[in-house]
């Protein structure tokens, strides 16, 4: 049995992040190239991540191109199968999904549903109905991909056979890395403030109720991204919003507005543009309460205070983490320790770390905590944090003692490429497979040719 190439699994599990996050800002005259079972398989989709791989290295080759077909292909077997094995996917899933992808994608860009017209060339309302067929076969094929790997597992010893396995020359080298958990705070508004911000929103409501146009006030008064597009927020599903703004949003008739509602993000006012069964197309103004420097000191100072009760001995830092921390930050449902977005393990080499984080833990020993660090959010918030150092590593070859979690997670992969890879070539033989003569020298997809050489 040929093995699926090392990269297959992880592009099998990005295949419609390219097609949600890729631009269309070249035509490509589309074909036909692959057909498995009751799917098909676009050149556009093979050049779409082409061109991603073109972002993470200079020249990706022939290799790259048919190692990508193999993917689509075993994604497209795990769909036609899905489909025969009446594998369901309901639709709220399929918009659940897609919401989920689309709001963080705007978090980054500060709501600024402008900015991301111009980045993909369409509004968030057209990407989501562009991508509604792909997200669904992505659904099935993940919940199909899940059942054929269902008991695709590693006890201890097949890790060290696994690792044992490996030439001594092959060990990957790891740079030098560190473990971190945090305790992250953010400032509380003061009164005075808030006072101010509910006066300002109280004179913009009163500007529209004397019939002021809604988006002009809008852009001239709103604190967020969509200001510059008249606070549109287009078209969204239930579970889009924060509770406080979808439970007023959705109770809105069409062109009535809401009274004055209060989020973590500020104030808002919100007007019902137009409403299609469970989706709404809602614009706002938000005014959000200024954070003052006497704000920032009193976080500061509270986690100064935390920080010493841990020092002392008086808390654990995980009990810490629990009774102090903000229960928003996704390290605190990890006891505090800080996931890498890039590897989502706990390991960092030291030039990922943030450079504010990276020279205040420079000096520290394995177990020490950090003064309180100012940081701001990628939405320019600003927060307080205690680091502490769990771990630091050196230079080295990969070994047992240092990086078991990582040769186990290796070793995890290895298993599940192989239960896939059978599962493929047991279906292989019972599935109509055609494909473009283009890629008859690819030898990743030969078996998958061999099938449609033969007279398939």
């Amino acid at each position: 049995m040929k093995m699926l190439s090392n990269s297959f699994l992880l592009t099998l599990c990005a295949w419609l992040i390219v097609g949600v996050l890729s631009a269309q800002d070249t035509l490509v005259l589309d074909k036909i190239i692959a057909k498995v079972g009751s799917e098909v398989i676009f050149h556009s989709e093979v050049e779409e991540q082409m061109a991603m791989a073109r972002e993470r290295k200079q020249n990706p080759g022939q290799k790259d191109q048919c190692q990508i077909l193999e993917s689509l292909m075993a994604q497209s077997m795990l769909v036609h199968y899905a489909k025969i094995d009446s594998v369901a996917v309901t639709d709220a899933e399929v918009d659940g999904e897609i919401d989920a992808r689309m709001n963080q994608i705007l978090a980054y860009m500060n709501n600024d549903r402008k900015l991301f017209q111009e980045v993909y060339g369409q509004t968030v309302s057209e990407m989501r109905e562009q991508v509604k067929e792909d997200m669904k076969r992505k659904l099935l094929g993940d919940r199909m991909q899940a059942q054929v790997m269902d008991n695709a597992d590693v006890t201890p010893a097949d890790v060290l056979t696994f690792f044992h396995s490996i030439p001594t020359d092959s060990l990957p080298y790891f740079n030098a890395e560190v473990e971190l958990a945090e305790i992250v705070g953010y400032p509380e508004v003061n009164l005075e403030e808030q006072e101010k911000a509910l006066e300002k929103i109280g004179k913009i409501k009163a500007e529209l109720k004397s019939g002021e146009d809604f988006a002009t006030l809008a852009r001239k008064y709103s604190e967020d991204g969509s200001a510059r597009d008249g606070g549109d927020l287009g078209w969204t599903t239930r579970g889009s919003f924060v509770p406080e703004f979808e439970a007023a949003a959705f109770q809105l008739e069409v062109n009535e507005t809401s009274d004055i509602v209060e989020t973590d993000f500020g104030y808002h006012l919100i007007q019902l543009l137009e409403r299609r069964g469970n989706s709404i197309h809602s614009r706002h103004i938000l005014i959000r309460p200024k954070i003052t420097k006497e704000d920032l000191k009193l976080i500061q100072d509270r986690l100064d205070s935390v920080r010493m009760l841990i020092l002392t001995d008086k808390i654990s830092f995980v009990d810490a983490v629990a009774k102090y921390g903000d229960s928003k930050v996704q390290s605190y449902t990890n006891n505090g320790r800080m996931i890498n977005a890039k590897t989502n393990n706990t390991f960092f080499e030291t030039g990922d770390v943030d450079s504010e984080i990276f020279f205040s833990i420079d000096t520290l020993e394995i177990g020490e905590i950090t003064p309180p660090i100012e940081y701001r959010t990628p939405l320019g918030d600003y927060s307080y944090k205690i680091v502490q150092l769990q771990g630091r590593t050196s230079p080295h070859q990969a070994n047992l003692k240092q990086d078991y979690s990582r040769i186990q997670a290796a070793a995890r992969e290895s298993k599940r490429n192989e239960v896939f890879g059978i599962w493929v070539d047991k279906h292989i033989p019972n599935t109509y497979i055609v494909i473009d003569p283009q890629y008859k020298d690819c030898e990743d997809i030969a078996r998958w040719q061999a099938q449609w050489m033969t007279g398939r």
